[in-house]
Formats: structure tokens, C-alpha cells, sequence
């Protein structure tokens, strides 16, 4: 399993969008699941899963071309991405991560596209989170006090999640049917779609 402590060199959204319009541009990296992505990306970046470029981190850092930016919503997913390129040599000065993740590039600005999907994850977090809390709320009212432990499981887990920078919801959720539709992309097809290293 890939550590969330790595600090990883960054580049801030304004940074990132002025890079992209240069003659040179980097080449963006999303490493969020599929379903995430086809939700909203940056345009003319390239969709390589987390699981997927820690299992072939060497095949990807042999073929990524130049000056590369990773992203995903936060930054976590980067970080490890980031981690697993460097175990395997790519050099630390060719790799960055989007500092905030594409909800920061959005935010100041930057050009995205939209597609129709599921929620963001971080906001599907949100919603079951803000809704169990709820449930536990009412329910200790109106069922038994008891269910006021469910509101502080919740609370643990989010100051958990928070502290370690890892998120035991998100990993559920993203398990859920609704986050699965889109198809897992292959190997061969991810190393070819990127760009040419001459």
C-alpha cells in the first residue's frame, strides 16, 4: 500500500494554467477513477487511475513525456502517484502535483469539461457523512439514545480522515455501483494514448 505522508514537489492552479497555455505545456495526469473523471477533467489531460500506474509505474515512468502535473481531487491520489514514480526513477525535478486538486483549478479558473456523471467524491463524502450524523441525530430522539454513537463514529472517522489524509468513506463510496460505470481502462490503451517522449 502506497503511504499519504509523501510531500511531493507542487505547482498552484494559476501556475499550472499559465504552463498550459506556454509552447511547451506539461502533460496533466488525472489519476481519479474513471467515473470521476468522465464527471470533470482538465481539458487535454489524460486519465491513468491511481491503481493502475501503482501497478505499472514503471511501464508509465518510461513513456511520460517532458514536465509532468499530477491530479486528482485533492492532491492525495497525486502524492502517491508521485511516491510510486519516483520508486521506480522517474526524476523528482519532471513531476509535480496540482496543489488542491482540480476543485482548485476550477476554482481559479481554469478550463475544465464537464460531463455528465456522479457527484465529485469529496461531495458524496459530504452527503453521507452530513446524513448519517442526521439520521443519528434523530434517531437518538426518537429511538433510543444510543444512536448517539453513530454521530460520534462519524465524527471520529472525518478527524481521522483529516489527520492521516486518507478516507475510509471515500474508499467505500467509490466501490458503490454508481462510481463503477465507467470502464476500467487497460494498460495498452492508457501507454498509448499518451503523448510521444520525442
Amino acid at each position: 500500500m502506497l503511504s499519504t505522508l509523501t510531500t511531493a514537489p507542487t505547482i498552484s492552479p494559476a501556475d499550472l494554467r499559465e504552463a498550459m497555455d506556454g509552447d511547451v505545456p506539461p502533460t496533466v495526469i488525472d489519476v481519479r477513477s474513471p467515473v470521476e473523471y468522465s464527471s470533470v477533467h482538465i481539458r487535454g489531460s489524460y486519465n491513468v487511475p491511481l491503481p493502475l500506474l501503482a501497478e505499472h509505474g514503471e511501464e508509465f515512468a518510461s513513456r511520460l513525456p517532458g514536465q509532468v502535473v499530477l491530479i486528482c481531487q485533492s492532491g492525495n491520489r497525486a502524492r502517491q502517484a508521485n511516491e510510486r514514480l519516483e520508486a521506480v526513477g522517474i526524476h523528482p525535478d519532471s513531476v509535480t502535483v496540482l496543489d488542491g486538486g482540480i476543485a482548485a483549478f476550477e476554482s481559479a479558473g481554469g478550463e475544465v469539461v464537464r460531463g455528465r456523471g456522479p457527484w465529485a467524491m469529496d461531495r458524496q463524502v459530504r452527503m453521507a457523512a452530513g446524513s448519517l450524523v442526521l439520521a443519528g441525530v434523530t434517531a437518538t430522539k426518537v429511538v433510543s439514545p444510543k444512536f448517539v454513537y453513530l454521530a460520534g463514529a462519524i465524527g471520529a472517522g472525518l478527524t481521522y480522515s483529516a489527520a492521516s489524509n486518507s478516507c475510509a468513506m471515500a474508499a467505500a463510496l467509490s466501490r458503490m455501483p454508481w462510481n463503477r460505470s465507467a470502464s476500467e481502462p487497460e494498460l495498452g490503451t492508457v501507454l498509448d494514448s499518451l503523448p510521444d517522449r520525442s
